[in-house]
């Protein structure tokens, strides 16, 4: 076991690489380090095995991520359009902002280049693309790419880990072919029926939602709304279709068996193999109505390898059996590890065996209840904090009551319903479904616990203390296990010194949104767009912000207030600026317009407000953009906006004014209106700051703007490419770039820094 361990090991490892390994390489210096220990002493062999068993689990892992690899969309074709054939996997869902769907390709049509085996597609038409057909249709791609931040979730880990390398964005001239025989195609469209009749009998409502992720893992009808509830209250594995519904599943199959045979035993087949097929297939008949999703399948593969162990009666240990199947699930999708989901499942499966290890005798069942969910709770403290910045406070009670609610009765019910030529299932499964919104609308107004994320030590000390808090009654200093969890809870990373400050430009996109700090003040200067639990709220909070003292927002544009309110609601701000404060009550929000000559010092550093001038035109909302320069004792930081190169030019002419800045934001994302020749000469940057979005459709930055920094021998650090970026200012100017600090093998790169 030790060696299957240390094989697990090094597939794991594989995943946090900055670079892929060579395959071979790491084979050869296994079979070296396997004759090396062949040469040791007998008592050191056992240790020694640990080594090339790591090196092959890594080269397996270097050697499945170099054949995806390989199927990468060439840098050259990105936003060129390809013809090719594919089958529309899944269930294609209309939003807001277009048709989305996934497609398998068959063939690319197209000479010199092979689209990726799965690709995400986007159709602003909004045509209909029926599940499991198949289509001739022309795209343009772009490789997966994300924003990349220091908190919150990761895009491009999550396409990496569900085999999405590409996505695109359909064109004209679509035509449909012969709808797809495959398997799964059948499945799909059996999937599509049953929405539809869920749809037809109870509505566009979001009990018709809620029944339809349960039964056929249509999660995509869930509002946004909604699922901002489940994760106050810690119940967002409870809606997806996961290990917990169909391990459930199987317990109820195999009950309800044992209670068959029980009263007509089979004659031939023993009741523990007739038992055991029945529950694993229920639970695959379960997995593969849910679109056999990889989360699904690593499912099925532990309680596979459990069940099978039971039928063997190998006298395995439940611990062996759950390195069993993490190994089976590992082998089969070495880039799972990247999943949080993935260890969450096998964490909370071993806190509950763990938590009832060498026990005498048997709790009773609300004893036995109350233990699992107290070990599942500690058990679970640490991750959810380090992937997600936080823990409701109020999530043990919630999963104590919604996993009996949701997994005993309302999922069976639900099936049942979707299965049954009835409606007045349906209506009861949407009865239940009200007054599981109504329970968790009201746990939702209790606060949740927001913590800043903390360094791997922390985190792997609050592991451990968590694993020893649920040791038996044996194990001495339990007590003592909490204080290890301290750390971690109370963790703030340290502020700049008194007269220095810390600037994070966030990558929210094609928008804008820079974090300023001082030794005890926070000021946010826009908030890019979308929902605030998108991309803002986790940085805020990971970084450690309790309190926003100013909101600056900068004009009237979604992608640099779309946020806005949001934030305000979740984090109410001391201040708020505004250039176009006019518009500040469609926002919910109270505040004071931008004006030249504001200014005030927090900590040793001053603020000023340079716009936007009173020449500004009323009717140009760039043109009033708030202009903010943030200055320490040696260096500055120029924001502008959006404001065009009028505005710039007419403060560069007004004597006296202070621009000099050591670091510029390029003004509306390095658009060709704005950062011209007269606001370099007048600010003299040695960087400049561009938040944009990956080759996004104004195709910002504009190469003119950034032939003009490469003239002036301008350093250029840019979201789109280098991702979240961060700032030092005090007696130099330190940068950091988080695609550079934080390289992974299956991350893009970027410049960070370099001439552009």
């Amino acid at each position: 076991m030790p060696v299957l361990i240390a094989l697990l090991c090094g597939i794991a490892l594989c995943a946090a690489l900055p670079d892929l390994p060579d395959p071979a390489g790491c084979v050869g210096l296994a079979v070296g380090a396997a004759a090396l220990a062949a040469c040791l002493p007998r008592r050191l062999r056992p240790w020694a095995a640990l080594v090339p068993a790591l090196l092959l689990g890594l080269a397996y892992a270097a050697w499945r991520a170099e054949l995806r690899l390989v199927q990468q969309l060439p840098e050259a074709w990105q936003q060129r359009p390809v013809v090719f054939i594919g089958a529309v996997r899944g269930l294609p869902y209309a939003g807001e902002y277009g048709t989305r769907l996934q497609m398998e390709v068959e063939r690319t049509l197209t000479d010199g280049v092979n689209l990726p085996q799965t690709v995400q597609l986007t159709d602003y038409r909004q045509r209909t693309w029926p599940s499991g057909s198949r289509w001739r249709v022309e795209a343009r791609f772009k490789r997966s790419r994300g924003t990349v931040n220091a908190f919150g979730f990761d895009v491009e880990q999550w396409q990496w880990s569900e085999g999405v390398q590409a996505n695109g964005v359909l064109g004209q001239g679509e035509r449909r072919l012969d709808d797809s025989v495959a398997a799964l195609a059948w499945v799909d469209r059996a999937r599509a029926a049953l929405v539809a009749r869920i749809e037809r009998v109870l509505g566009d409502s979001r009990e018709a939602a809620l029944i339809a992720a349960l039964t056929v893992g249509a999660q995509q009808r869930v509002a946004r709304e909604d699922w901002q509830l489940f994760s106050a209250t810690g119940l967002t594995h409870l809606i997806s279709i996961s290990g917990l519904h169909i391990t459930m599943l199987a317990g109820l199959s195999a009950a309800a068996l044992s209670w068959l045979l029980r009263r007509w035993p089979p004659r031939r087949l023993p009741p523990r193999l007739a038992v055991a097929g029945g529950a694993f297939t229920a639970a695959a008949a379960y997995a593969l109505l849910a679109g056999f999703s990889v989360p699904t399948q690593r499912t099925l593969f532990m309680l596979g390898v459990g069940l099978g162990a039971l039928c063997l009666r190998r006298g395995l240990s439940p611990f062996r059996i759950w390195w069993l199947a993490l190994a089976v699930v590992l082998v089969m999708d070495p880039f799972c590890v990247l999943a949080p989901g993935l260890w969450l499942s096998f964490g909370l499966v071993a806190a509950l065996m763990a938590s009832a290890i060498a026990r005498r005798r048997a709790p009773g069942k609300w004893r036995a209840a109350l233990a699992g969910q107290w070990a599942a709770g500690v058990c679970t403290l640490a991750p959810l904090v380090w992937w997600f910045g936080g823990v409701p406070l109020v999530s043990p009670l919630a999963n104590a009551l919604g996993i009996p609610y949701v997994s005993l009765l309302l999922t069976p019910l639900a099936l049942g319903a979707v299965l049954l030529p009835l409606e007045w299932p349906l209506h009861l499964a949407a009865w239940l479904v009200r007054g599981f919104y109504l329970g968790v609308e009201w746990l939702a107004q209790a606060p949740g616990l927001a913590v800043a994320g903390s360094p791997l030590p922390v985190f792997l000390l609050a592991l451990w203390g968590s694993l020893w808090l649920i040791a038996p009654r044996g194990v001495p200093g339990r007590g003592l296990a909490a204080l290890m969890l301290l750390p971690m809870l109370v963790y703030q990373p340290p502020p700049p010194v008194a007269g220095a400050f810390r600037a994070t430009m966030l990558d929210v996109g094609q928008g804008l949104a820079v974090l300023v700090q001082t030794r005890s003040r926070t000021l946010l200067f826009d908030t890019g767009w979308g929902g605030v639990d998108r991309v803002l709220l986790p940085q805020l909070r990971g970084l450690g912000v309790r309190r926003l003292d100013l909101l600056m927002l900068s004009h009237r544009h979604s992608d640099h207030d779309g946020a806005a309110a949001e934030l305000a609601a979740a984090l109410p701000p001391g201040r708020v600026l505004a250039g176009q404060p006019e518009s500040l009550p469609e926002l919910g929000l109270r505040g004071e317009g931008c004006r030249p000559g504001q200014s005030w010092v927090w900590d040793g550093v001053r603020f000023d407000v340079l716009g936007p001038p009173d020449t500004a035109p009323a009717n140009d909302e760039n043109a009033r953009s708030c202009i903010l320069r943030v200055a320490g004792p040696r260096h500055a930081l120029l924001l502008s906006g959006d404001a065009p190169e009028t505005v710039e030019r007419a403060l560069a002419a007004q004597p006296g004014l202070r621009l000099r800045s050591t670091v510029l934001a390029a003004g509306h994302h390095g658009s060709r209106t704005a950062t011209g020749v007269a606001w370099l000469a007048a600010a003299q940057p040695e960087v400049v700051l561009i938040s944009a979005g990956y080759l996004n459709r104004y195709r910002h930055p504009h190469p003119s703007v950034l032939n003009r920094l490469r003239e002036a021998g301008i350093a250029a650090l840019r979201t789109d490419q280098d991702g979240a970026l961060t700032l030092e200012f005090g007696d130099g100017v330190e940068w950091s770039c988080l695609r550079d600090s934080q390289r992974r093998y299956w991350r893009a790169r970027g410049a960070c820094g370099e001439p552009p």
